[in-house]
């Protein structure tokens, strides 16, 4: 067969040609006005797919190196933090408040179920005051997102700072940075961004950086002291990835020339369509669909057959790759990314191969049914 791959994980995301074709521009000095004027005008970009006013940076990292940023520059030892967790990324985050010393509070939610408001305020009445609130928006590892609007309008009258792992979701989904009162907010390049990895984005904002200036914990590559500084030349306190700029410079123009609501509409038909694809096949959801990412769904299939002989089917026979269960739910997912360089076409070629690899395990499935499904609701004309 043709030795072609289709990639249908949660990041890494394909990426699309005028992306790799800026890339592949000629190298800069990163030192020069070439390069300041690319790095302001990305900045500007990203502000408004944040929907912010706060500052940007554009930090050369990934995602995770991105959260440890926002860890790095608020938590002193001794500080207490509320983390509230919902899946394996909230895991992660509360890990690297602990990392950096932390006092860890957890909130643990079942996976795939949201933060409960009601549950958070009596933690906060019982144990509060905390320095920091970590959540994360879209939560990878379960298909879930979480309500970041109400937690900001619960926080935005107290001390402490909300910061907010965005990093599957951002360049997907209406995320309104100021509106929801998010002190920080993080976001990767190999998402929705439509990226490689390389690259991490956060905003500050102004409530954030008292707290920033006065932190006595140890960082250096990762200070955003360093980055403000740097960038009021437009510069970066470190070699930044000059590649990955350029290209993030065309993934940003491709996103808003797209428009903001046409791609934030685009990805809820598509997350519906896989949703509706799964269930005529007759398999189970993680997420309910009221709270359910517009960016990965998380299948449960929940057959004789493990999800590993499913994902070799699809991988050796069809060149078709989704993700695996994590943590707590390791073997018993399939986690479907549709999010950034991805169309209809696209997610009814995703159902298809579902289809054909339960077919090729012996399962007894109604061959069309998904993909007749999906296709019904991407067919549906636009207001």
């Amino acid at each position: 067969m043709l030795d072609k791959k289709y990639l249908y994980t949660p990041g890494p995301t394909p990426i699309p040609p005028q992306v790799t074709a800026a890339m592949a521009r000629p190298m800069i000095g990163h030192r020069g006005q070439e390069f300041a004027g690319l790095h302001g005008e990305i900045v500007e970009k990203a502000k408004v797919i944040f929907q912010t006013t706060n500052d940007l940076y554009v930090l050369t990292t990934s995602g995770t190196g991105g959260l440890e940023t926002a860890i790095a520059n608020t938590v002193t030892p001794g500080d207490r933090v509320l983390a509230l967790v919902t899946g394996n990324f909230g895991e992660r985050f509360a890990k690297l408040a602990s990392t950096y010393g932390g006092l860890v509070t957890k909130l643990e939610f079942p996976w795939g179920t949201t933060i409960n408001m009601e549950q958070v305020d009596e933690v906060w009445k019982a144990k509060g005051p905390f320095k920091l609130v970590l959540a994360t928006h879209n939560e990878t590892s379960t298909g879930v997102t979480n309500d970041i609007a109400a937690l900001g309008e619960y926080f935005a009258n107290t001390e402490s700072l909300l910061l907010v792992d965005a990093v599957s979701s951002m360049g997907a989904m209406d995320i309104r940075t100021d509106e929801w009162h998010v002190d920080i907010m993080v976001t990767g390049s190999q998402k929705a961004l439509m990226l490689p990895p390389g690259l991490a984005l956060i905003s500050v904002s102004p409530k954030a950086w008292p707290i920033i200036e006065a932190n006595s914990g140890v960082r250096f590559y990762f200070s955003l002291l360093e980055a403000r500084k740097s960038f009021d030349q437009c510069n970066t306190p470190w070699t930044p990835a000059v590649a990955l700029f350029y290209g993030l410079d065309a993934a940003l123009d491709l996103i808003l020339a797209e428009g903001l609501d046409n791609v934030f509409q685009r990805h809820a038909r598509m997350a519906a369509a896989v949703r509706a694809g799964a269930r005529a096949l007759g398999l189970g959801l993680l997420a309910d669909d009221s709270v359910a990412s517009h960016t990965v769904t998380a299948v449960l299939p929940d057959l004789d057959i493990g999800t590993d002989t499913l994902s070799k089917i699809l991988q050796e026979d069809m060149g078709v790759m989704f993700a695996g269960g994590q943590g707590q739910l390791r073997g018993r997912l399939l986690r479907i990314g549709h999010m950034g360089y991805c169309s209809e076409l696209d997610v009814l070629m995703a159902i298809a191969a579902l289809e054909m690899a339960l077919y090729k395990a012996g399962i007894a499935i109604d061959l069309g049914a998904g993909v007749k499904a999906a296709e019904a609701l991407l067919c549906i004309p636009e207001a």
